[in-house]
C-alpha cells in the first residue's frame, strides 16, 4: 500500500507540475526603471507573485490562456492575456490620481509605496486640499488633514500669535523633524516662553513654505532618530517640491469670518458701551495669491520650476457678549494677528554626464509681517503705565488712549514682529556604474524673528515717543550631507543598502533693543514699553555648535511576503556629546493586500542653541522699587547656583504596531498603535525669588549678584509617555460617466501621562520648591499638548465638472487650569462668586464638532471656481471659566473667553477660490 500511494502522489505531482508553465519577466516603469513589489496575479486564482528589487519576476501559471494582473500603487493597473508566452515584460504607466502613494520619507529603498511602507505614512495633496478650503498655510492645512498632526491659532501669547508652531503625536513642536525633497529644514529661531502651550520650545515655520510650490506632503508617524538624526522622535514631515514644467497655475483666493455669535461688530454701541475694540462684521479678511510655473532645461529631462505668494490677513475679535462672563478689561480687543507676507520658492533639476548624474537645487525666501494686540492696560488698575502732566492726568493720544462710557482710560499696545527666512540647497545625485545610488549636497537657512512695540508707551518718557524697537534673534543652519544606497537582488529576495554622513553647523543670536524699549526713566512709572520689553544688553548672545553624525539603513525582503529593516545612527554634538540610536522595522504580506507592520526604535532631540541660551530680563516696579525678573540661559552661574546642569538630550523609546490592508482596489485601511516614552523633555521651570528665605544662600547670593529679583531655567525636568492608536480609511470610487465619490476617515486617539518631574536637588528642599518648579498648571498645559481624541470624516462626490463636499471634525475634551488667586497655578482655586468658598480654577473644553461644506466647478480647462464655508455652523469651545465663578473668568492665556483649544475661537469662515491652469 505505501507503494502504491508513493506512486500515485508521484504522477499526481507529475500531472500537476505539467499542468504549470514557468513564466519570467521584467517590470520597468516609463524611465525603464526597475520596479520591486509589483503584485502580480493569475486572474481568478490565489496564484500568484511580487517582482523583485531588480524588477524581474518568475511564477508557474496554471491556466491554458490566463489573463495576468499586474497592480502597483502610483500605477494603472494592467491585464494581460498570455497567448502561450513564457516571457513577458511589462512597462507600467504612472496614474496621476494614484502617483503620490509612492514615498519617500521612512524608507530608502526607490519605489517604496504607501501600503507596503513598515511604518504609517500619510499622504497629503495639498492642491487638491487647498482649493476646497479658506485655509491657505501649510499648518493649518495639515492639521485638518492628518489624523495626530496638532495645531491652535494663539492668541495674546507675544510672539506665539505670529507663528504656527504644530504637534505630532502629542509631543512638542520640536520634536517632528521636517524635510524639504528630504532634506533637514532649519527651524525657526523663535522660543515660545509666554502665554502659550510649547512653552520652552521652538519647532519649524511651515507657513514660510509657499501652498502653491508644494506636489504633495508626507507624514511619517513613527520615531526615526536612527535614520535622519535629531528632532525626528514623533516623526518626519517631508515636504515635496513640484517639478511640473509648462504648466502655469495660479490661485487666488478670499475669505473672511462671519461670527454672529462673538464679534462685538453685531452689537450697538449703546450695548458696548465703549468697551470693546472690534472693526467689521466679516472681519479677518484675507486676500492670497499664489502662482507656479515650471520651465525644462535641456533635451534629458532638466527643469525649473517657480513659485510665488503673497497673503494678507485681517486681525478677528472676540468677546462674550450675553452677561454669561463679566466685561473683559483684561484684553478688550481680543482675537488673532493680522499678517502679511510674501514668499517666493524655487526647484531645479539638471540631468548631466550620460544621464548618470543630476545636479539639483531648491530654495525660497519668505517674509511676515505681523500685528497683535497685547493685554489691555487701564488706567484704573495701574496708572504708573500711563504718560501723565504735571498734575497727574492722563495725557490723550489720538488713535491709542481710549476712554470707555463709564470713563474708563485705556490703551492696548501693539506687538509688531518682522520674520524673515531665506534657505537653498545644492546638490548632486545619481549612479555608479556599480549601481550604487549617491548623493551629496548642503543645505542652508537663515530665519530673523524682530520685535517692535508700537502704538503703546514708556510713561517715564512721555508721549513723544509710541513705536519702539524690542530687538530680536536670529538662527542659521548649514547642513552638509553624503548618501550612498544599493539595491542587492541576489540577497535572499532583495537588499538594500543605504548608509551616509552629515555634518551640522548652527548659529543663534540674540540682539537687544532701543534702550527706551526696556529702560526706567522715572521711578513712580512702570519700566519700559508696555506690551512687550525689549531684550537688553545683557541678554545679548552669539553662539555656535557642531554637530557630525553617520548612519546605516538596510532593508531586507527576506521573502517575497517579509520585509525586515534597522537603522543606526551615531551624532557627536560640539556642547553637550554624544548619541547613539537604532531601529528595527518589519512588514509580513499575511495576503496580497494584508500587511502588518510593527517598529522598534530609540530616539533623541538635541537641546536646541535657543534653549541653551536664551535670555531674557524684564523689569518690575511696585511702589518705589524696581525689580529685574530673568529667564536665566543655561550657561550661567545663576542656573548653575539652583542646581541646574547643563541641558543634555532628550531620549525616547519608540514602539509601534499596526495594519495596512486593500480589501478593494479604492478601499485602504490602515490601523497603527504606538507608544513613545521620552525622557528629560526640556521645559521651563517656575520663577524663584531672592525674597524666599527658604532658597538657598547660594541661589540667592547668586540672584542678588546678577541683580535681579527672580528668574526661570531651561532644564530636562520631564519624563512622559504618550500611546495612541491612528486610523485612516480611504474609499474612492469612479464611475464611467466621470463621476466619483471619496470617503475619508481618519482619527487619533492618545492619552499623555507624566511619569516624573526631576527636580534638581537645591530646590527639592521643601514643597513648595517642588510645586513650584514645574507647576499644577503647566502640567496641565503639557498633557494637552493635543486632544486625547481628534477625528476628521469627509466627503466628496464629483460629477462632470460640478463638485461638492462636506468635512466633519471631532475634537475631544480638553482640560486645563487657570493661574488660581494667588497667581501661582498651584492647586490653583477661585473664590465662588457668591461668596461660599473656592472652586478649582479649571476649564473643562467639551468634545466638538465642526463642519466644512464646499462645492466646486470647472469652467472648460482653465478656470476652476470653488467657494463654501469653513466651520459653517459656528461652532466655538466651551467658554473658559471655572463653574460659579465667571468673575474670575479671563485668568487663561488668551485673556478671552476661552483659551486656543480645539477649532479655535473665529467661528464661520467663508471662502472663495479661483484656480488657474494654462
Amino acid at each position: 500500500m505505501k507503494k502504491l500511494y508513493t506512486f500515485l502522489l508521484f504522477f499526481i505531482a507529475l500531472d500537476v507540475i505539467s499542468a504549470q508553465t514557468l513564466l519570467s519577466g521584467k517590470v520597468v516603469d516609463t524611465d525603464g526603471q526597475p520596479l520591486g513589489g509589483v503584485t502580480i496575479n493569475e486572474r481568478g486564482t490565489a496564484n500568484g507573485t511580487s517582482s523583485k528589487l531588480d524588477g524581474t519576476y518568475s511564477f508557474y501559471y496554471r491556466g491554458k490562456n490566463p489573463i495576468l494582473v499586474f497592480s502597483y500603487i502610483g500605477y494603472a493597473t494592467q491585464e494581460i492575456q498570455l497567448s502561450g508566452r513564457t516571457e513577458l515584460n511589462v512597462t507600467m504607466e504612472p496614474d496621476a490620481s494614484l502617483l503620490d502613494q509612492v514615498v519617500i520619507v521612512g524608507t530608502r529603498r526607490q519605489n517604496r509605496v504607501q501600503t507596503e511602507t513598515p511604518v504609517p505614512v500619510d499622504i497629503i495633496n495639498v492642491g487638491a486640499v487647498t482649493s476646497t478650503t479658506a485655509r491657505a498655510d501649510v499648518t493649518s492645512l495639515l492639521n485638518f488633514s492628518a489624523p495626530s498632526f496638532n495645531y491652535n491659532k494663539q492668541s495674546g501669547s507675544d510672539g506665539a500669535d505670529h507663528i504656527d508652531l504644530a504637534t505630532l503625536r502629542g509631543l512638542g513642536p520640536d520634536q517632528t523633524l521636517v524635510l524639504i525633497n528630504g532634506k533637514r529644514r532649519h527651524q525657526t529661531s523663535f522660543l515660545a516662553t509666554f502665554g502659550t502651550r510649547g512653552r520652552g520650545a521652538s519647532g519649524t515655520d511651515l507657513g514660510a513654505i509657499p501652498v502653491a510650490a508644494i506636489d504633495r506632503v508626507e507624514i511619517l508617524r513613527d520615531g526615526a532618530s536612527a535614520q535622519y538624526g535629531s528632532d525626528a522622535m514623533a516623526g518626519v514631515i517631508n515636504i515635496i517640491l513640484k517639478k511640473n514644467v509648462r504648466t502655469l497655475s495660479a490661485d487666488l483666493g478670499f475669505s473672511g469670518y462671519y461670527d454672529q455669535d462673538y464679534n462685538p461688530a453685531f452689537r450697538s454701541e449703546n450695548d458696548l458701551k465703549g468697551e470693546y475694540i472690534y472693526e467689521n462684521k466679516l472681519d479677518g479678511a484675507t486676500y492670497n495669491i499664489g502662482a507656479n510655473y515650471g520651465l525644462p532645461i535641456g533635451k534629458k529631462g532638466g527643469f525649473l520650476n517657480l513659485t510665488a505668494f503673497y497673503a494678507n490677513a485681517a486681525k478677528t475679535y472676540r468677546q462674550e457678549m450675553d452677561g454669561v462672563l463679566p466685561v473683559n478689561i483684561y484684553r478688550r480687543p481680543h482675537g488673532d494677528a493680522s499678517m502679511q507676507g510674501y514668499s517666493a520658492m524655487f526647484n531645479a533639476e539638471l540631468p548631466i554626464r550620460a544621464d548618470r548624474a543630476t545636479f539639483y537645487a531648491f530654495g525660497g525666501f519668505n517674509r511676515k509681517e505681523s500685528d497683535a494686540y497685547a493685554f489691555t492696560r487701564n488706567f484704573s488698575a495701574r496708572p504708573d503705565r500711563f504718560p501723565t502732566d504735571a498734575n497727574g492726568n492722563v495725557i490723550l493720544v489720538d488713535g491709542i488712549t481710549m476712554k470707555t462710557a463709564g470713563g474708563e482710560i485705556f490703551f492696548t499696545p501693539h506687538i509688531q514682529t518682522e520674520m524673515q527666512d531665506i534657505s537653498g540647497a545644492v546638490g548632486m545625485k545619481g549612479t555608479t556604474s556599480g549601481n550604487w545610488n549617491w548623493d551629496v549636497s548642503n543645505t542652508t537657512g537663515v530665519n530673523g524673528f524682530h520685535f517692535y512695540g508700537d502704538k503703546t508707551f514708556n510713561a517715564g518718557i512721555g508721549t513723544r515717543q509710541t513705536h519702539f524697537d524690542d530687538g530680536g534673534f536670529s538662527l542659521l543652519q548649514n547642513t552638509s550631507n553624503l548618501n550612498l544606497s544599493k539595491a542587492v537582488p541576489t540577497v535572499l529576495s532583495g537588499l538594500n543598502v543605504a548608509f551616509g554622513g552629515e555634518f551640522r553647523l548652527e548659529n543663534y543670536q540674540i540682539t537687544a533693543g532701543e534702550a527706551a524699549s526696556y529702560a526706567n526713566y522715572d521711578e513712580n512709572k512702570a519700566t519700559g514699553a508696555q506690551g512687550f520689553p525689549g531684550y537688553q544688553p545683557g541678554d545679548e548672545v552669539d553662539a555656535n555648535r557642531s554637530c557630525v553624525g553617520g548612519y546605516l539603513d538596510l532593508e531586507l525582503d527576506a521573502t517575497e511576503s517579509l520585509l525586515l529593516g534597522g537603522a543606526m545612527r551615531f551624532e557627536n554634538y560640539s556642547d553637550f556629546g554624544s548619541t547613539f540610536n537604532w531601529k528595527g522595522t518589519m512588514r509580513y504580506k499575511l495576503l496580497h493586500n494584508l500587511n502588518v507592520r510593527s517598529s522598534i526604535s530609540t530616539g533623541f532631540r538635541a537641546p536646541s542653541l535657543q534653549q541653551i541660551n536664551f535670555s531674557s530680563t524684564f523689569t518690575t516696579v511696585q511702589g518705589t522699587t524696581i525689580q529685574e525678573v530673568r529667564i536665566a540661559p543655561n550657561t550661567s552661574k545663576l542656573t548653575r547656583a539652583a542646581g541646574i546642569p547643563d541641558l543634555k538630550q532628550e531620549t525616547s523609546e519608540n514602539v509601534s504596531a499596526g495594519f495596512s490592508w486593500r480589501p478593494f482596489q479604492n478601499l485602504n485601511v490602515t490601523f497603527d498603535a504606538y507608544q513613545v516614552k521620552v525622557k528629560d523633555r526640556v521645559v521651563l521651570s517656575g520663577s524663584f525669588s531672592a525674597d524666599d528665605p527658604t532658597l538657598s544662600n547660594a541661589l540667592t547670593s547668586e540672584l542678588q549678584a546678577a541683580g535681579v529679583s527672580s528668574a526661570q531655567f531651561f532644564t530636562n525636568a520631564v519624563n512622559t509617555t504618550n500611546r495612541g492608536i491612528d486610523v485612516v480609511v480611504d474609499f474612492v470610487k469612479k464611475f464611467q460617466d466621470k463621476r466619483q465619490l471619496r470617503v475619508l476617515l481618519a482619527g487619533n486617539v492618545q492619552h499623555m501621562s507624566i511619569d516624573d518631574i526631576n527636580v534638581p536637588s537645591t530646590l527639592d528642599d521643601t514643597d513648595a520648591h517642588r510645586a513650584n518648579f514645574f507647576s499644577d498648571r503647566e502640567q496641565a498645559f503639557l498633557l494637552a499638548s493635543a486632544p486625547n481624541r481628534k477625528a476628521s470624516l469627509s466627503l466628496e462626490y464629483t460629477s462632470g465638472h460640478l463638485t461638492i463636499g462636506m468635512r466633519h471634525h471631532y475634537f475631544g475634551k480638553v482640560r486645563l487650569l487657570g493661574y488660581g488667586e494667588d497667581g501661582s497655578g498651584i492647586a490653583p482655586a477661585v473664590p465662588l462668586d457668591n461668596g461660599n468658598g473656592y472652586v478649582s480654577d479649571e476649564y473643562i473644553y467639551r468634545p466638538k464638532v465642526s463642519t466644512d461644506f464646499y462645492a466646486g466647478y470647472k469652467i472648460g480647462k482653465h478656470l476652476n471656481l470653488n467657494l463654501g464655508a469653513d466651520n459653517i455652523f459656528n461652532v466655538h469651545p466651551d467658554l473658559g471659566f471655572a463653574p460659579g465663578a465667571a468673575g474670575w473668568a479671563f485668568n487663561n492665556e488668551t485673556g478671552g473667553p476661552w483659551d486656543a483649544v480645539q477649532m479655535g475661537g473665529s467661528g464661520t469662515r467663508l471662502f472663495l477660490r479661483m484656480g488657474l491652469t494654462f
